[in-house]
């Protein structure tokens, strides 16, 4: 009888002894390469034009006719929670492919990347100020003393324009006026619709997409002041991503007005088209922030 009950539990312990060892092996990690036929994944990083929720509503059909145009590779829009953010990942070159404003865009040619292609309607890239039509606001002098909503310190129609504007319109920008820095477009305009700011400044699609949405805003608020125009947003990619790729995004880019989807999906942009373009196109923007670190603030 002893002798069973001992062969019983050396049996119970090689039992679990391998349930031990199968349940190790089980947990192990193992490497699976991915499959030689694997499409890879390219990050295409858009600035703070928008709110995340709705820069995907407006760019993700982009991505959706990327990926269908050009099959052997996944594009993967990517939104950042603010100016900072999205200037890091330009000075870290973190991402493949991006869509900066001209201010964003010398960023990103002194950090290895380079202009493939740009966003058509120069004349809609300028910076309006906008006040409540009962403010009695007439001159800039008027907003001395008073406060200004920007979306950030970066953005170049929305901020930079509407401030140099203002100081070449009497007004020393950084003693006459309290500057706040909201955040977003939307913010920027919602700020002077809510009395919380006197001014704000923004540019002509966040501003003709809100007030589409929300038509009281344009019922309270008005343009006062609108500012030069300087080249759109640029498309830029990587210098390490195959120039074949980098081609292909380019013509597809300039392509896409001339399909159905595009022309919806430009519509919602406030765009007609992308155009070709390169480093050398945005050197007046370059003149223009040099302009402005001396003469406005430094940046």
């Amino acid at each position: 009888m002893k002798h069973l009950i001992i062969v019983f539990f050396i049996s119970l312990l090689s039992q679990l002894s391998g349930c031990s060892e199968e349940s190790q092996a089980n947990h192990t990690p193992v490497f699976v390469p991915p499959p030689e036929n694997a499409i890879p994944d390219y990050t295409f990083a858009v600035h703070p034009l928008h709110n995340p929720t709705r820069l995907f509503e407006v760019f993700q059909p982009l991505m959706e006719y990327l990926n269908a145009r050009i099959p052997e590779a996944h594009f993967k829009l990517e939104a950042s929670r603010n100016y900072k953010a999205f200037d890091n990942k330009l000075k870290q070159e973190k991402v493949a492919f991006a869509l900066p404003n001209p201010y964003q865009t010398l960023i990103a040619i002194d950090h290895d990347y380079k202009v493939i292609a740009k966003m058509g309607d120069d004349q809609n890239f300028k910076g309006i100020i906008l006040v409540q039509k009962n403010s009695g606001i007439k001159t800039p002098i008027d907003l001395k003393g008073k406060s200004i909503s920007y979306p950030a310190p970066t953005a170049l129609a929305a901020t930079m324009l509407p401030q140099y504007y203002l100081q070449k319109h009497g007004l020393n920008i950084s003693k006459d006026i309290e500057n706040h820095y909201v955040g977003s477009q939307e913010s920027s305009i919602m700020n002077v619709y809510r009395g919380d700011t006197a001014a704000g400044s923004t540019w002509p699609p966040p501003w003709e997409a809100l007030t589409h949405e929300r038509p009281e805003i344009k019922d309270k608020l008005k343009v006062i002041w609108e500012t030069q125009s300087l080249p759109n947003n640029s498309i830029v990619v990587r210098k390490d991503i195959p120039e074949e790729l980098a081609r292909k995004v380019q013509n597809a880019l300039t392509d896409f007005h001339k399909t159905p989807e595009g022309i919806i999906a430009l519509k919602r942009m406030h765009l007609s088209c992308f155009e070709k373009a390169n480093d050398r196109t945005y050197q007046s923007v370059r003149d223009f922030i040099n302009d402005f670190s001396r003469t406005v603030r430094p940046l």
